[in-house]
């Protein structure tokens, strides 16, 4: 769920996001949504507690109202529908929500909300509150993200855990994504960054002291790239607001981006970093910057960023990570992948915050089972959910290192495989499982004449297929009676924690999800 900051186009932004988050939700039970709401009655020019005040109140609003509308379960296990609700399709009582950009903090409020309805998942309802896992705490987005950067630079004979890999991103220290993101390699030289707020340059780091100046302000309870000791840039660098007319260009700074000027308007000087010659880009912020050659800015739906944004043939970057939400246009992604570049797709660089909400809900409804018949008190099962954080991590991480691995698999296909994938993009087309305009993806005789000239697919072409072909293969095994073989109760309990198979093992294998958890 998102507060939206964009009251005038958020229908376009939710609608970005929900694209995304469908075939994000290939790796785990749910389908996938997205929920965004915009404050009316913001007062003008509020005060931080009179912005928040209202922030809350418009989000249990909306929360209250979902679960108005929403089916539940009874003790017993019998669907109660709610009432004085039209209701144009059978029974469905699973309904969980996560948090997003701005509502971060609003686990609790929501988890009160669904007790106080009565719901039946409790707090299992809205995964990271004070009871689940803080996903900013165990840094799992931007270490998911991080293992398809991993994987990207293994593939060019570079290990980015040791070896100096100079790196332009979007976010700041602050921030979840980023922050967690720019401390999982001490070997980083972080020569280039933005946000909303500043541009902070230094073309020469010293990777370890650079580390431990970003490890620093991470753990200041608010940062900002001001907060940078400058005594540590490198000579040339500097922190500079967005807000100056003119930001003036060292030597150095203008060797490192090709910009042969004395100074620079801000919107110029992040197109520039954008079109940086670095091995890394990393999104961790909010926005989208790269689009297409063939796209206009209206296509991309994000005009606060028009002014900054380049097209994907410009970018220099080696390799792209996407540890935040449409930072790069899906047909941008194909044209930078086609120019040789190395980039997947944000659903799959980005979905262990997702996987990991989905992996608290299953354990908390296995555990509520537990406590319903009183082998489990309340203070028992919050020490071992604590105690699970690791293994819950361990889990989750195996997802995107498989992700990764099945699409360098698929990539090694090359053009020999194009027959076989245009075969499958009919298929899902016909199904109604895949638009082929919507997902960027080429007509079939395009996707001839691409495999008559020796290219496959790319990495982001194959991460749509992949993703659309487990959520249909997940339907279908979920409409079949595949899923109630005993055979595959292995698979249901290989999906908990260590600790909990053999403890709460019946829980597991009577699971209210056990059909859904053993197709995914």
């Amino acid at each position: 769920i998102r507060w939206s900051d964009r009251p005038q186009d958020f229908r376009t932004e939710v609608l970005g996001l929900v694209k995304a988050q469908q075939v994000k939700n290939a790796v785990i039970v749910p389908v996938g949504a997205k929920g965004g709401f915009v404050p009316k009655l913001m007062p003008k020019n509020p005060t931080r507690d009179q912005f928040m005040a209202e922030g809350i109140a418009t989000y249990k609003l909306f929360i209250g109202t979902l679960l108005d509308i929403t089916d539940n379960y009874a003790p017993d296990g019998t669907v109660i529908a709610p009432e004085n609700v039209v209701r144009h399709e059978g029974d469905d009582p699973y309904l969980v929500v996560a948090a997003d950009k701005g509502t971060a903090t609003f686990s609790d409020i929501a988890n009160g909300l669904a007790i106080e309805h009565g719901y039946w998942l409790g707090d299992a309802f809205a995964s990271g509150g004070s009871v689940g896992y803080d996903h900013k705490a165990m840094g799992i987005t931007a270490k998911g993200a991080w293992l398809s950067v991993r994987r990207h630079f293994l593939e060019m004979g570079v290990d980015v855990q040791s070896e100096p890999v100079r790196v332009a991103g979007c976010g700041d220290m602050s921030g979840d994504v980023f922050g967690n993101g720019m401390l999982l390699s001490k070997a980083l030289k972080v020569v280039a960054a933005f946000d909303h707020r500043h541009i902070f340059l230094d073309p020469d780091p010293d990777p370890a002291t650079s580390w431990e100046e970003r490890a620093r302000m991470f753990a200041l309870p608010r940062s900002s790239w001001d907060d940078y000791d400058k005594g540590l840039i490198s000579v040339g660098g500097g922190v500079f607001p967005r807000s100056m007319k003119a930001i003036p260009l060292s030597a150095q700074v203008q060797a490192m981006l090709g910009l042969d000027v004395p100074e620079i308007d801000p919107d110029s000087l992040i197109t520039a970093i954008l079109r940086a010659q670095v091995d890394l880009m990393w999104f961790g912020g909010i926005g989208t910057y790269v689009k297409a050659s063939t796209q206009n800015n209206v296509d991309v739906g994000d005009p606060s960023n028009d002014s900054v944004r380049v097209s994907a043939d410009e970018v220099r970057a080696k390799v792209i990570g996407e540890g935040a939400n449409l930072g790069t246009t899906q047909a941008a992604r194909i044209e930078f992948s086609l120019h040789g570049g190395r980039i997947n797709t944000d659903f799959i660089d980005n979905s262990a915050g997702v996987d990991c909400s989905d992996n608290e809900v299953n354990i908390k409804i296995a555990l509520a089972a537990a406590k319903r018949s009183g082998k489990l008190t309340e203070d028992a099962r919050v020490d071992l959910l604590v105690s699970m954080t690791d293994d819950v991590a361990h889990l989750v991480l195996e997802d995107n290192r498989l992700q990764a691995l099945a699409l360098s698999i698929a990539e090694r296909g090359g053009a020999a495989a194009m027959p076989s994938w245009s075969r499958l993009i009919d298929v899902l087309e016909e199904g109604g499982d895949l638009d082929r305009k919507t997902e960027g993806l080429a007509g079939t005789e395009d996707l001839a004449r691409r495999a008559a000239a020796g290219q496959g697919l790319t990495r982001p072409e194959l991460a749509v297929l992949l993703s659309s072909s487990k959520l249909v293969l997940q339907r279908e095994l979920e409409e079949s009676t595949v899923v109630d073989d005993p055979v595959l109760e292995e698979e249901l309990v290989a999906a908990f924690p260590p600790q909990m198979r053999e403890a709460f093992e019946t829980e597991i294998v009577h699971h209210r999800l056990r059909r859904e958890i053993i197709a995914t």
